[in-house]
């Protein structure tokens, strides 16, 4: 079926992302076609640069279902490997867009580059597009706060415990998956039983602190409280634990997607157990408050396949 194809990294897809799936939406609306959502796996910089890779925001699976909730009607995930690099811009356009998605529109950002050593850019697209038959649509920056929406920026945002930036960025909760795994299970002895949880290494994790969350459990949408950190008051080493409130259950070996929804405090160490547990349960009560705020103003689900 033709297609009016957009392509870029999509990491996050955030508002940024998102405005280029809505114009193909739009220009696909008129004219009886799909939308399809290309990205690459790994990233080019990440193929060409290795060793700096940066944190990633998504994984593919959580990224492909953000592309679909958008409003794409298929995503296509292209391998970057030595071939896909080594081909050049007129091939990208022929065998890609135009063999293998009948493309009818393509949309850019204003920084789109293609083929080997990043030969092509928007202008070149229009001219091969004039040959193949599909029309070429530019998509502006996003800005927030005076500044381009982008990846990097939220990356920043994460890495500095600033949660509500990153979430105005996206247009959503941060969220991650981890599976649950066991711990030295000594929240269980002081009444805050909590889930570990085994992040992926490659994905962006907001800086050490506590944080109010939501979890994801059979689809329903629960409320809790995370620490992130080294939890130095036992020198228990480095680990992401989340409280869920008003729950009982077994999660060990189930993934838990967990949203971060605001940040309550720094991490830091207690002088004692009782001082610990009395901070803990001021940090529950905080995140009740926080969570029950946050939930009167939530309309309807905006995180693709999770309830938040």
């Amino acid at each position: 079926m033709p297609a009016v194809v957009t392509v870029g990294n999509f990491d996050g897809v955030h508002l940024g992302h998102q405005a280029l799936v809505s114009r193909a939406h739009t220009e696909a609306e008129g004219r009886g076609a799909e939308v399809a959502a290309m990205f690459f796996d790994p990233h080019p910089s990440a193929f060409f640069r290795p060793d700096a890779v940066a944190p990633q925001l998504t994984t593919i699976e959580r990224r492909t279902a953000l592309l679909r909730a958008a409003g794409a009607d298929r995503v296509d995930v292209r391998t970057f490997d030595g071939a896909f690099a080594g081909q050049s811009a007129r091939a990208f356009a022929t065998d890609v867009l135009h063999r293998d998605h009948d493309a009818v529109g393509v949309v850019v950002g204003p920084d789109f580059r293609f083929g080997k050593g990043r030969e092509g850019d928007v202008e070149t697209l229009r001219t091969l597009g004039a040959e193949l038959g599909f029309e070429v649509h530019e998509v502006g920056p996003v800005t927030h706060a005076g500044a381009v929406v982008s990846s990097t920026r939220i990356r920043r945002a994460l890495a500095a415990g600033d949660v509500d930036d990153a979430r105005a960025l996206l247009g959503r909760f941060h969220d991650l998956e981890g599976e649950v795994v066991l711990g030295d299970q000594r929240g269980r002895t002081i009444g805050f039983p909590t889930a570990n949880l085994a992040i992926a290494p490659e994905l962006a994790i907001p800086a050490d602190g506590v944080y109010a969350v939501f979890a994801a459990v059979a689809g329903q949408r629960l409320s809790g409280v995370a620490n992130i950190g080294v939890r130095p008051t036992f020198a228990a080493g480095r680990s992401v634990e989340v409280h869920l409130f008003d729950f009982e259950g077994d999660l060990y070996g189930q993934q838990l997607p967990v949203a971060f929804v605001s940040r309550i405090r720094e991490e830091r160490r207690f002088d004692g157990f009782e001082a610990l547990v009395a901070q803990i349960g001021r940090d529950a009560d905080e995140a009740r408050v926080r969570l029950g705020a946050v939930a009167e103003t939530m309309k309807e689900a905006s995180g693709g396949d999770r309830p938040w």
